[in-house]
């Protein structure tokens, strides 16, 4: 008789208990945090775009990835004054595409320092419209001159790239300059634009203290008010008349004697000075309908008193 084997004693399987409202909370904390990842994802991706919009950088494919904007600057680190825009508008980029503390690790990569590093992306940011004119890059001709141009507020940057001058720096006398000439030129420039503003400032002074006093004497008594503004008048009338019997005179005098010793003759171009001075009293006395005087141009009032001071002398 073959003895075979027992029979095996069925176990029982027991099934884990499962939280079905712990997992599903576990689930929903899974996908809010794969939602989350893809959203910051995406907001960087449109931050990176942002930026290459604003500085007029095409990205490598349509890539956001810093890996490729990096090979990108790169191949353009190989090229001219088209290569320094393009390369500041990939670092302005890269810069926004990098992590907190990642950018100056790559610039390290990319074997550019710093300092350097800014004066590409601001030349990208300040000369942006340059990308739209070939005629710009070749004029400037080396990164030297264009990072002197930084110097350049943004109106006068936008100018240059749209217009080819500024004021009196134009396009083809810079290709035509040294770096020495150029530097020279923007600070003449820099000089001149200096001046202009203190002058308007200076106008924009002298008319806040016109309108002031326009208020002040607005705010006089009405009874005071006329013998303010004639007091004014009579101020204007005397250093009129200073300059005139002073300063004029002097200048007639130096001319005239210079011409009785050196021979000429400017009598028509002194008689023509003399002349209009002349119209302008005319127009004065018609445009207010002011009466004439006697024939020694003399007002009455004052011609009074100098008679009275006349009679007194007797």
């Amino acid at each position: 008789m073959t003895r075979g084997r027992k029979p095996a004693t069925p176990v029982d399987v027991l099934e884990p208990e499962i939280d079905q409202e712990r997992f599903a909370e576990a689930m929903d904390a899974m996908r809010t945090d794969e939602s989350s990842a893809q959203l910051v994802i995406s907001q960087r991706q449109a931050g990176i775009r942002a930026v290459a919009l604003q500085v007029g950088y095409q990205l490598p494919a349509d890539c956001t990835d810093p890996d490729i904007i990096q090979r990108d600057i790169a191949a353009n680190m190989r090229r001219s004054v088209e290569a320094c825009l393009e390369v500041g508008r990939g670092l302005a980029v890269l810069r926004q595409a990098c992590e907190h503390g990642q950018f100056l690790a790559r610039l390290e990569a990319l074997g550019i320092e710093t300092r350097v590093a800014q004066r590409f992306m601001q030349s990208a940011v300040k000369f942006s419209n340059a990308s739209t004119s070939t005629h710009f890059a070749k004029a400037i001709g080396s990164p030297s001159k264009l990072f002197e141009l930084l110097v350049l507020d943004n109106d006068q940057a936008e100018e240059l790239t749209l217009t080819g001058q500024t004021g009196e720096l134009k396009l083809d006398d810079i290709a035509s300059m040294s770096v020495k000439e150029l530097r020279a030129a923007l600070r003449e420039a820099r000089e001149e634009e200096k001046a202009k503003a203190e002058l308007l400032s200076e106008k924009n002074r002298l008319l806040d203290a016109e309108r002031a006093k326009v208020k002040r004497i607005q705010a006089l008594p009405k009874d005071e008010v006329a013998a303010h503004l004639l007091a004014e008048a009579a101020g204007h009338f005397n250093e009129t008349l200073a300059c005139l019997a002073g300063q004029f005179r002097a200048a007639l005098i130096c001319v005239t004697d210079h011409h009785a010793t050196a021979g000429g003759d400017s009598t028509q171009v002194l008689a023509g000075y003399v002349a209009r001075l002349q119209q302008e009293l005319v127009a004065l006395r018609e445009e207010f309908n002011l009466p004439d005087t006697f024939g020694d141009g003399t007002p009455e009032w004052m011609r009074a008193t100098a008679d009275d001071q006349d009679l007194a002398d007797c």
